[in-house]
């Protein structure tokens, strides 16, 4: 496959992603595909196209996608195919895309290839060390990533934590396992004009704002148990807990219905683009008391838009955050409460936080991000070449 690619007249690899993560709510994983493949599409050096594994919404993710990106596939029925996958060699990919050069898996499954290279992203490993705080699907991980790995698949990991970590679970050779980090998504709404906020109960004039989805990796209790430390004093503050409902929502029901400041607890859902972009662009302070993280979008929206952000020492938000957030150790409520009321306090330790995280945000561009992936695909396609010529 690679080898037919040297004698073409473009020289260009041909790639296909998985874009089914573009359907529905966005989370993480959606930001991720969108930013990175949109990024791709734009290098001379790669041709893009986007493949969702879905028999009726394909069109959804695909009309997510630039003009640039290739979006010609037959119809992929999610429940068979990843069932055949986890115990099969196929149907590869190819049957539903046409021919490539390399497949990126963008959400921890890598479809099986005639010839194709294959990248699987493994963007954290909660299902290994969390399987009680895992759904169903999701338990299914690891049989499809092992059996990816042993066909040959090159891993990404959004960080250089996952990297380490995937290499300890799976066995995967460091020099098969690549960290590129991602780029910082933008939900600002088109034109920079913000809509009106109107979520704030009445006499609270600052907020506390986290964008999570309520499962139980992002420990929203904890923030709901903080800011039940923090609120007696400060009447004027709300808390703001945007994002869908998970398989945590029971807990965070249960505990924001326990709080004496249940009044002062906002709970607006999924969010627009437009209302988010309000939100996080008023937001006093943005909290993130997950448990474990991979990488940390939200995070890093907050800082690059110039919202001190308060977060917890976990995973990869050390390596991601740097010093452009106060951390503090996970599952502690009360040093969590007191990060977060040192930022209302203090007009010059929310400045403070807020210089740096715009320097750290800086660092982070979905340009780089396509850098490093471009250049993985090339070796996996140098890989595949180098075999065909044995």
């Amino acid at each position: 496959m690679c080898q037919a690619l040297v004698v073409t007249g473009s020289g260009r690899l041909r790639v296909a992603l998985d874009a089914t993560p573009l359907i529905g709510h966005r989370t993480g994983v959606g930001e991720f595909c969108r930013g990175a493949i949109d990024a791709l599409a734009e290098r001379d050096d790669l041709d893009v196209s986007g493949f969702a594994v879905s028999w009726r919404r394909r069109r959804v993710a695909h009309q997510a996608l630039t003009a640039k990106v290739g979006t010609d596939q037959r119809a992929m029925p999610a429940r068979p195919l990843h069932l055949a996958w986890r115990h099969l060699d196929g149907p590869p990919i190819e049957w539903f895309v046409g021919d490539c050069d390399v497949v990126h898996g963008t959400n921890f499954v890598v479809p099986p290839t005639r010839r194709a290279g294959r990248v699987v992203t493994i963007h954290d490993l909660t299902v290994i060390h969390y399987p009680e705080l895992c759904d169903g699907p999701t338990l299914a991980y690891p049989s499809l990533i092992r059996r990816a790995l042993r066909a040959g698949a090159f891993v990404h990991t959004p960080s250089a934590f996952v990297a380490a970590e995937a290499c300890e679970a799976f066995g995967v050779p460091p020099e098969r396992v690549r960290a590129v980090h991602s780029g910082i998504p933008d939900h600002r709404a088109p034109g920079g004009d913000e809509v009106p906020i109107d979520l704030l109960p009445s006499g609270t004039a600052r907020f506390i704002l986290s964008l999570a989805t309520a499962e139980p990796r992002k420990d929203l209790p904890a923030l709901v148990a903080a800011f039940d430390h923090l609120a007696d004093e400060r009447s004027d503050v709300a808390l703001v807990l945007a994002g869908q409902a998970g398989w945590g929502e029971t807990q965070l029901a249960e505990a924001v219905a326990r709080s004496p400041f249940a009044e002062r607890i906002v709970r607006p859902g999924w969010l627009d683009e437009a209302t988010l972009s309000a939100l996080l662009g008023a937001a006093s302070v943005l909290a993130y008391p997950s448990r474990y993280e991979g990488f940390g979008f939200p995070p890093l929206e907050a800082m690059a838009r110039g919202v001190p952000v308060v977060a917890t020492d976990a995973g990869a938000l050390p390596e991601v955050l740097g010093d452009g957030a106060a951390l503090v150790p996970v599952g502690d409520v009360g040093a969590l409460a007191a990060a977060l009321a040192e930022v209302l306090d203090s007009s010059a330790r929310a400045e403070g936080l807020v210089a740096a995280g715009l320097r750290r945000a800086g660092q982070f561009s979905w340009t780089d991000c396509a850098e490093g992936l471009g250049a993985l695909y090339h070796d996996v396609c140098a890989e595949r070449l180098g075999a065909s010529r044995r």
